[in-house]
Order: C-alpha cells, then structure tokens, then sequence
C-alpha cells in the first residue's frame, strides 16, 4: 500500500505523491491475480499531492488502490487534493452502483476533512464513471460544493487540465482487448477450484472425456468469452454464452456421435445431445457473470437477463446431466 504522512502545515491533510513505488506494483499485481481482493485499500480522507494551495484543484476517487493509484500517478507535476471516499475497497465505477461512492459519502467526507476551510473555491472533480451515485445538485445544496465529472480515464486528465474540459473522446467509454485481458487472471482464479472439483467429479463418473468436457466449458466461460466478448454474436452475454458453449461443445458431440461405432445410433446420439445440452448452459453462466467486470452493463439489465436466462440455463444442464447419468448405463 501507500506510505502516508500528515503534511506539517495541515494536520488533517495525508500527503502522498504520484510516483508509484514496487510495493505499490507489487500491490497492483495482488489485485490482478485475486489476492485477498478486499484489502487493497487506502485510507479515506483528504490528501495533498505536491505543494497545494487553497486554489489548487479537488479531485475525487474511491480507496481502491488501483483507483487512488491511477488518479495520482497521472496527475505528475500537478498541485492538487485528493479526497477518498470510503468504497470499502471497490472501485469507483462499481462503487456507485453499490451506492459507496455517493452523495451521502461525498457530502460526510467533506465535511470531515474540513474542505472548505482547505480551499477558497467550491469545485470537484469527480470521474465521470462515478456519476451514477452521485446527485450533484444535492451536493451543491449541503455543501456548496459544485460537481463537475472530468474524464472516463484518468490518463486524460493532463489533456482534461490544459483544455479545462472534457472531449467526446475523453467520455467515450471503451472496453478494449487489452482491458478484457487484465481482468482474465481474476476470473480464471475465481472458476479454478469449481472447475477442479467438477472435473475430478466428471473423471470418476464418466471418464476422461466428461472431465475434460466439464474443464472446457468452464474455461470457455471465464477465458475465451472475455476475449471474444465483442466478436460473438448476440446482444446479450447469456446467449453470446449459449453460442460460444455451443462452439465449445461440438467436438464432444461429434466425438461421441462417431467415436463408438460399436454403440447403437441412438446411444450415440443421447450422448451427443447431453454435451450439446450441459455444456453451453455451464458456459453461459459463467459469462453472464462477467457482466460485473464490464463497463456498459447496468443493474436493470442484468437483473433482466438473469430473470429471462437462468431458467433456460438450467433446464437444458439438468436436460443434459440427466441424459449422462442414463445413457452411462446404456450401450
């Protein structure tokens, strides 16, 4: 974590600086992997970064480390205030949804650090992402604070500084390859016990191929969706899901379909069917949890999706579990 001191002039203020040290890389990589994922965290309160004055700028984040992090670190050469909000460790954008980064946060917090006989002006600047906890009119009436939402990218602030606004292109939100890839060893880590414990199961019931089948749909669901999120087809991970599952799934059925010709037809078929049954629901319910990791999904949508999908999602893998479990002792 960070290392914190009180600037001398100010008691209340915490000084920091936007040079990243190895423990904080160090931190960053625990957080990458999964480790203890709610204890990367700061202290909330009011930092100075550089030498502020009463006239340098207020920025606003969550005590996520990777949020504080980013803020100062792309803030180099800058004299501003930090103000932290409590999150509980989470960062901004899904903090306000949870309602941590809100108005009631960021009005207590203010008042607690005291802010406005820190600075004469009366501006915040909050990241844009955070704007659905936040009211800022509310803001404006209890404090006499005014909330103004700098860029989706904390990489954009010193471009967001020199113009003192934000482009089109700075509130475009984005979600690309290389963003879906930094998330892929949490959601590996998260699925590798079930994924092992599913497999060992599947070995001792039927065999290799239905521990590797268990294996693969699940990998499907946490490493290839995110990967080739925007490429499947669909307008909602459920179904991407379904499709990629499917994708997944067919060389089990066509394995099972050929791979016996000593079998009956029929045998053969009901062991095709309860791959291309199982498989796909596992891996769609992987992939509609990724929804909590991207940034253009919403509380309704998903509470929808999940009312439309869980259902059909779990039909067809009991359809497809019960079909293995009989035609395990028919050939």
């Amino acid at each position: 974590m960070n290392e914190l001191v009180s600037l001398t002039t100010q008691p209340n203020i915490l000084a920091t600086t936007s040079r990243l040290t190895r423990r904080d890389r160090w931190d960053h990589f625990l957080v990458r992997v999964g480790h203890r994922r709610g204890e990367h965290r700061v202290a909330p309160g009011l930092y100075g970064l550089g030498r502020p004055s009463p006239d340098s700028a207020v920025f606003v984040t969550g005590n996520y480390t990777l949020s504080f992090d980013a803020l100062r670190s792309a803030l180099a050469g800058t004299d501003a205030y930090i103000l932290v909000l409590d999150t509980k460790g989470v960062n901004v954008w899904c903090a306000a949804g949870k309602g941590t980064f809100g108005t009631d946060e960021l009005v207590g917090r203010i008042r607690l650090a005291g802010l406005s006989a820190v600075v004469k002006h009366r501006t915040l600047i909050l990241p844009q992402l955070g704007a659905p906890g936040v009211a800022a009119h509310e803001v404006k009436k209890r404090t006499g604070f005014r909330v103004v939402y700098g860029p989706v990218r904390a990489s954009d602030l010193p471009d967001y500084l020199r113009a003192r606004d934000a482009t089109p292109e700075m509130r475009r939100v984005r979600f690309t390859l290389g963003d879906r890839l930094v998330l892929l060893p949490v959601e590996v880590r998260n699925r590798l016990l079930p994924m092992l414990i599913a497999a060992l199961v599947l070995y001792f019931l039927g065999g290799l191929t239905a521990a590797l089948a268990g294996a693969a749909c699940i990998l499907a669901g946490a490493l290839a969706f995110p990967i080739l999120l925007p490429w499947l087809p669909t307008p909602n991970f459920s179904t991407k899901g379904f499709f990629l599952g499917g994708v997944v799934a067919l060389p089990f059925a066509l394995w099972a379909a050929a791979g016996h010709p000593d079998w009956s037809w029929w045998v053969r078929a009901g062991h095709a069917v309860e791959f291309l049954l199982a498989m796909p629901a596992v891996t769609a319910f992987v992939a509609l949890n990724f929804t909590g990791a991207t940034t253009f999904t919403s509380r309704t949508g998903v509470k929808r999706e999940m009312s439309a999908y869980i259902r059909p999602m779990a039909v067809t893998f009991v359809t497809g579990a019960a079909l293995a479990i009989v035609f395990a002792f028919i050939r």
